[in-house]
């Protein structure tokens, strides 16, 4: 089974000025990303604004990306939904589309306890084929509901294609915890992509990162540049890397994302309501600091 690994890019969802996906931005989201020499594509989750979207304009979403990637890297599709039968029927989806596999988020907003939890995964992980890889996908800061590595371990040693867990909280400690998972067969995949270089010390397979999806040029460098063990290009690339994050607000507002792409030529579209553009001076300020950054791009 194919896992994740690398650079792997959670992509935006591309709305025109009506609200409606633009497929034709998406296709050319994804080569854009491809041709930077990213390692995977991640639609659909978080940064893709996942329940903004309704299940025909997310089966819409996957299909025009698959068929753009067309087995050039690996796609993983988020498929976790409000509701568990969605949920279920994504996954089938994504299975019979020719997906390398899916992500999966906690249940959110409702509490859910450990039982609720590790039963919820093993009804998707079931509803799929046996060889058709599952990520869990923890975000607790979002989801409001926090995967146990206890948790993790019993549903990965109880169905074969529960591979690994995307891991989006910056808590080393409990990072740490799910890499001793089978053994560190479990396929560990971090979304602070800020600490990238520490993670994948760490052990991490590699980041599932957002910024990526406007910038990924200093994350491939930086994925480079420590399979290549190169310290002082490391040193170099990773706090290129990190002012970038910084800039971008780390993701906690996907209108700086969208009007950041779309600077750079590639048509990343609008938000869907509720979510506003940024304003006119919150763009001035953007693309100021962009500039410096882009400059010290070229220098890689």
């Amino acid at each position: 089974m194919k896992k994740l690994n690398g650079v792997t890019v959670a992509m935006v969802t591309p709305f025109d000025k009506n609200g409606e996906v633009n497929l034709e931005a998406v296709r050319n989201l994804s080569s854009f990303l491809i041709d930077k020499g990213v390692d995977a594509l991640f639609p659909l989750g978080t940064t893709g604004e996942m329940y903004r979207l309704n299940i025909a304009e997310r089966k819409k979403i996957a299909e025009a990306v698959l068929k753009e990637a067309a087995g050039r890297v690996t796609v993983y599709l988020h498929t976790g939904a409000m509701r568990m039968d969605e949920t279920i029927e994504l996954s089938q989806h994504a299975e019979k589309i020719g997906a390398d596999g899916i992500g999966v988020v906690t249940p959110s907003y409702f509490n859910v306890n450990d039982r609720e939890l590790e039963e919820y995964y093993t009804a998707v992980a079931e509803s799929v084929s046996e060889n058709f890889p599952v990520y869990l996908y923890n975000i607790p800061q979002c989801s409001a509901n926090d995967l146990s590595a206890e948790v993790a371990e019993k549903l990965y040693q109880k169905h074969s294609n529960i591979v690994g867990i995307k891991y989006s909280y910056p808590d080393i400690m409990k990072t740490n915890k799910y890499l001793e998972i089978g053994d560190g067969q479990f396929s560990v995949m971090h979304g602070t992509d800020k600490l990238m270089h520490t993670l994948l010390t760490l052990g991490c397979a590699g980041v599932v990162s957002g910024i990526s999806s406007v910038y990924p040029e200093p994350f491939v460098a930086l994925y480079q540049a420590y399979q290549n063990n190169d310290q002082e290009k490391i040193l170099k690339v990773k706090k290129i890397a990190a002012k970038f994050v910084e800039t971008l607000k780390a993701g906690t507002n996907l209108a700086y994302f969208k009007a950041a792409l779309n600077r750079r030529g590639i048509n990343a579209g609008y938000m869907r309501r509720p979510q506003l553009e940024l304003t006119a001076a919150e763009k001035e300020e953007l693309y100021a600091n962009l500039d410096i950054l882009e400059d010290q791009l070229k220098l890689l």
